[in-house]
């Protein structure tokens, strides 16, 4: 195995292409395991759209949707609530209702929802998870969109 490794390497170094053609493989394989990788360090739990309609028809869960009023209104889940990420603070109260039954926080794309998943969290919220790929990924699961 040493023997090998010194081949590679003397065979890299006489080429400066070799090494760039290296330095490329390296970077690429490390954009395609990045994103692996950081799922795993995010702070809440996430679903994609069939484990979230599971948790919608067998859990009872609420859908929370964060979007804008004007994403919203071209369309949203079905009976999901509508409170903008920009209020959430403000209408802690109206959330505290929810506190003992599932949230799933829906966004666009899933970014904005995960940051709203950690404050609810730290807010006593137990049961609450982002929908992954947001909006998006439901509707490319072939999902029904309300408006």
């Amino acid at each position: 195995m040493e023997q090998f490794f010194a081949t590679f390497f003397t065979y890299v170094q006489k080429s400066p292409l070799n090494m760039v053609l290296l330095g490329l493989a390296i970077t690429s394989g490390g954009m395609l395991l990045y994103p692996l990788i950081t799922r795993g360090m995010r702070p809440g739990a996430e679903v994609g759209p069939s484990e979230a309609v599971m948790m919608i028809n067998r859990k009872d869960a609420v859908v929370l949707d964060v979007r804008a009023d004007g994403e919203y209104a071209g369309g949203h889940i079905t009976n999901a609530r509508h409170v903008p990420e920009k209020q959430i603070a403000e209408r802690m109260k109206e959330l505290e209702k929810l506190k003992g039954k599932p949230l799933i926080v829906s966004c666009a794309s899933g970014r904005r929802a995960t940051a709203v998943v950690d404050t609810l969290r730290k807010q006593g919220f137990a049961d609450v998870v982002a929908l992954r790929g947001g909006i998006s990924a439901w509707q490319q699961a072939g999902m029904p969109l309300e408006k």
